[in-house]
């Protein structure tokens, strides 16, 4: 027996690997740009003025809302890796403008770069990575998505760590310009190695052919088809509720983690080193649970299950910060739910986006990835600003996000039954 047999007959097939590899580089490459970007919007938002995130919040929604029918244009015209081209290729010319806008010389002007760099990438984060998923759902089927997915998430989480890593290492010398150049390379390099995951995929067979026979051709369309099939469908629909969910209660988090680092820390540098040392450590520990946890999660607890951590952990986390409104609790709780988002949550969510046609995977997945999360941003930061007015505690928060958490508990369990029971239309059930 080879040494590898037991992995190629288990997890992984063999007739898997080199598109698995290619996807796994393709995710990584865009988690190393995107954290090597992170803590560079983070500290740029702060340096904004904590006061005026609910108004990038709202700009960003606004870009959402214009980019997302651009992108189903370019999906009802173009097959999709062309898309993937003009999109990625598009968010590289823009990083090569912000290069220019951070220089020395424009240094007048840092305060309205810092804010549109903060829409910019708040937009960037959500389009570049929904764009990888609906590729992935595309390539592979909800089966193998039970096996493989956890893999692709834990590419992720690697990038994210090389990334944060890089950031902390290169930040002093380096400074913001040269991480953003390095992010560009990032960003190029996903591009290729998307071309070979779908050239790999249509060379085996066994994956999901279907996808690749129409692979080559527009998904057509009409330019609004991801707001109407996510309304028309409650499985989508649902869906859609989630991600709002999730949404809402992780910017009541990120609001209160941007206003502890404001009151602890005065450089620049400083803010940006400890956005980055908390983004590693979190994406250390869920590398290990996504290595060890997600397939055997998806498994053993089925997808409702599974579904249902992170809005369980989200309940009690709220629960105890009711109770123990303190700093540590506070850390705990972030640490565990991201961590249970990327372990759990989020490859759970995209495998029920393989039991949607074409269409849906890119035009509804798409609006729900970015619109209807960035809307929950909206919900969450204008919410978490009038709560904070009538008390500026962190346990004031839950008495909103718990009865938000028992609706998303139950709504969890409710997708998970629902995908495995049917086969789905995005225009109805």
């Amino acid at each position: 027996m080879k040494p590898n047999a037991n992995l190629l007959s288990g997890r992984i097939k063999k007739n898997e690997i080199k598109t698995l590899a290619c996807s796994m580089l393709y995710v990584f490459s865009l988690f190393v740009a995107y954290y090597l970007l992170r803590p560079i919007r983070d500290e740029l938002g702060v340096a904004g003025g904590i006061k005026n995130l609910p108004w990038l919040f709202t700009g960003t929604l606004i870009a959402m809302l214009l980019l997302s029918p651009l992108f189903s244009l370019l999906i009802k015209k173009y097959n999709r890796l062309t898309a993937i081209n003009l999109s990625y290729h598009f968010f590289a010319l823009n990083l090569l403008i912000f290069y220019l806008l951070l220089i020395p010389a424009f240094n007048e002007y840092r305060l309205w770069t810092g804010r549109f760099f903060f829409i910019w990438l708040s937009v960037f984060n959500l389009f570049v990575v929904s764009i990888f998923w609906s590729l992935i759902v595309d390539i592979f089927t909800s089966q193998q998505g039970m096996r493989l997915f956890g893999m692709l998430s834990a590419g992720a989480t690697l990038g994210a760590m090389v990334g944060s890593l890089l950031t902390l290492v290169l930040v002093k010398c380096l400074d913001q310009q040269g991480l953003i150049l390095l992010a560009f390379v990032m960003l190029e390099v996903s591009v290729v190695a998307a071309h070979r995951a779908v050239y790999h995929s249509q060379t085996q067979p066994s994956l999901n052919q279907p996808a690749q026979i129409a692979s080559e051709l527009p998904i057509g369309g009409s330019l609004f088809a991801g707001i109407t099939q996510t309304l028309r469908s409650p499985y989508l629909s649902g869906i859609a509720l989630f991600m709002l969910f999730y949404s809402v209660t992780s910017t009541f988090l990120y609001l209160e983690q941007a206003s502890i680092a404001a009151n602890t820390f005065s450089g620049r540098a400083e803010r940006t080193a400890f956005f980055a040392t908390l983004d590693l450590w979190v994406n250390i520990m869920t590398l290990i649970a996504q290595i060890f946890l997600t397939a055997k999660a998806l498994k053993w607890l089925g997808l409702s299950l599974t579904l249902a951590i992170l809005p369980l952990i989200t309940l009690a986390g709220f629960s105890v910060l009711l109770a123990f409104p303190t700093l540590l609790i506070f850390v705990v709780f972030q640490v565990a739910r991201r961590i249970s988002n990327f372990t759990f949550a989020r490859p759970s969510r995209e495998i029920l986006f393989t039991r949607i046609d074409r269409e849906g995977r890119y035009k509804a997945k798409n609006f729900i990835d970015t619109v209807v999360y960035r809307l929950g941003d909206q919900v969450g930061s204008w919410s978490y600003g009038g709560l904070m007015n009538l008390g500026n505690n962190s346990g004031f928060l839950a008495y909103i996000a718990i009865p938000i958490s028992l609706l998303w508990l139950a709504l969890a369990c409710w997708l998970g039954r629902k995908s495995l029971s049917h086969t789905l239309n995005p225009g109805g059930e």
